[in-house]
């Protein structure tokens, strides 16, 4: 990788992703991860980009996370649905709780 080739927006976003999988996995802080993708959107070049992760263990591919055959975003969607019709169903009792005692 030529250091000096000015960097893309995917070459932004690839390493924007890269900061987010490290933060879930626990290595970066919030502030860090701020502070890192601040970084990233005024990097001019490959070296640049390459600076913030230097101090980073290499991850696999996204796609070596993903469970075989199936949508690596979808488990998270369906707690994020179950979670919402929990919340629903519980402000539901509860109208029809006060409802009743008033």
């Amino acid at each position: 990788m030529d250091v000096e080739l000015r960097a893309s927006d995917d070459d932004r976003n690839r390493v924007v992703a890269e900061l987010h999988r490290h933060t879930t996995a626990g290595r970066l802080t919030l502030d860090e991860f701020s502070d890192r993708v601040g970084a990233v959107w005024t990097s001019r070049t490959l070296g640049d980009l390459a600076a913030l992760t230097r101090d980073l263990p290499a991850l696999p591919s996204p796609a070596a996370d993903a469970p075989a055959g199936g949508d690596p975003a979808g488990h998270g969607r369906r707690e994020l649905l179950v979670l919402f019709a929990v919340a629903a169903l519980t402000l539901l009792l509860l109208g029809g709780f006060l409802a009743v005692t008033r």
